[in-house]
């Protein structure tokens, strides 16, 4: 990632995430030009995300495939390859001060190995977890299925490490075995979990395929915090995202889901192929699988693209920082809207986003809080109001001609305690000028 691109994500951060999660605001962010009603909200925001180094992540990748030459070609499940990658991946978090753990369970008449590797402190009854699956097909080294995954899920760990993280969460990694066999390891794992430990897990990130020579850049629609997390991230470096749905319940995610746990990631694209549009949006080419390689043995460390390897994985620890290590959110419901919408351009009509409140008592509070997450070219152009259900408009922004950023990810309070809290809320943004165009990304109001 360049430095210009690293000092614009520190101007973005995650919206305010509701109940289980972590919330930020960036200072820079702090102070909207004048708004009539409205005062920006004061909150602690989470450790600053490191940039991962990309070359880091690569040589990971390097050493996946040294093991997989030196080891028949493959790093499958039951074969050699298997394991030394595993013992790889531990000697480098035993030096870092992780605590391990290696499970072992049976499949197909072989022992395979899970990974669980555990950073001291932060909460224990409330732990992110952050996965991938490290075994490949037996056809080739999976580098990109899913040494990309493993590669940056480990150098994220590291960098954890190496800021001596001091999280709000507890933070617990795991590397799977034997997933291309059907997602038995991480099975295995969450089977093997009591209830009680199950319920401390709030959220498990799952990294399966995110260095693809022909990439997509696809975010899980599973859980709207963790999705709305990495949306944020994207957002900030004007990269539209997509639902993923190719692998959809196919990887490791799917055994925490089932299990009731909250997940999301990434994913930059397996055989499906790229369709037209999504080569003009992303680049690449179009009618050209996002992986021609894919379980296959050209899946090798030549078959990685560096620039969605680099934005993911530097995307794992934005997310991880910002769930894991940022400030809890206040008391108070939560109500948000993760819908986009498009800002029709001035003279255009203004866009509206609705969030239905409700088994709220009373009315609205005087600290009133609203996130608000809005792509644009040109900030300086919208104008932005929270209105009431009663059609009370309560201005959170103005235009102003000399703030020529783009994006609106900002965090205001309102006085709305003359306000009935239950009812339909409206986030109203109005483009007062020409020539620049952008979208509601999400919304939320707190009472």
């Amino acid at each position: 990632m360049s430095l210009s691109v690293s000092r614009r994500l520190t101007a973005v951060t995650a919206i305010a995430v509701a109940g289980l999660f972590a919330s930020t605001a960036p200072a820079a962010l702090a102070a909207p030009s004048q708004p009539a009603a409205a005062v920006p909200a004061a909150l602690a925001a989470a450790p600053t995300p490191p940039d991962i180094p990309l070359a880091n992540v690569k040589a990971h990748l390097s050493q996946f495939q040294s093991i997989a030459t030196a080891n028949g070609g493959n790093r499958a499940h039951g074969r050699a390859g298997y394991k030394a990658s595993i013992d790889y991946v531990k000697g480098k978090l035993d030096a870092a001060g992780f605590t391990t753990t290696l499970q072992t369970f049976t499949s197909s008449g072989a022992t395979g190995y899970n990974l669980i590797a555990d950073w001291p402190g932060g909460d224990p009854n409330s732990v992110l977890m952050t996965g991938s699956h490290l075994d490949s097909v037996t056809a080739g080294p999976g580098i990109n299925d899913n040494g990309s995954g493993s590669a940056a899920v480990l150098e994220t760990a590291l960098a954890v490490s190496r800021a001596q993280l001091q999280p709000t969460k507890h933070l617990r990694f795991g590397w799977w075995g034997a997933e291309e066999l059907g997602l038995v390891g991480s099975q295995y794992y969450v089977n093997s979990l009591p209830a009680a430990e199950k319920s401390k897990i709030s959220g498990y990130l799952n990294f399966d395929m995110i260095g693809s020579p022909n990439p997509g850049y696809f975010v899980y629609d599973d859980d709207p915090t963790i999705e709305q997390t990495f949306k944020t991230y994207f957002a900030g470096l004007n990269i539209p995202t997509e639902i993923e749905t190719e692998g959809d319940g196919r990887s490791d995610h799917a055994p925490f889901k089932n299990a009731g746990v909250p997940v999301g990631g990434l994913f930059s694209g397996a055989d499906y192929t790229k369709t037209a549009a999504q080569a003009q949006k992303w680049g690449g080419t179009s009618g050209k699988a996002f992986d021609a390689c894919y379980h296959a043995s050209c899946d090798t460390t030549a078959n990685i693209n560096d620039t969605v390897l680099d934005r993911n994985s530097d995307a794992i620890a934005y997310a991880i920082w910002n769930l894991g290590a940022g400030t809890p959110v206040p008391p108070g419901q939560s109500f948000e809207n993760t819908a986009d919408v498009n800002i029709p351009d001035s003279p255009g009509a203004a866009a509206t986003s609705p969030v239905t409140v409700s088994g709220v008592s009373g009315n609205a509070p005087a600290t009133t809080k609203v996130d608000v997450n809005i792509v644009h070219t040109y900030r300086g152009d919208l104008v932005i109001d929270l209105i009431a259900p009663d059609g009370t408009a309560y201005r959170l922004k103005n235009s102003s001609s000399s703030d020529s950023a783009d994006n609106v990810v900002a965090s205001y309070t309102v006085n709305a305690s003359s306000e009935v809290a239950n009812g339909v809320w409206k986030l109203q943004v109005k483009d007062v000028a020409a020539q620049d165009t952008g979208y509601i990304n999400s919304w939320k109001i707190t009472f």
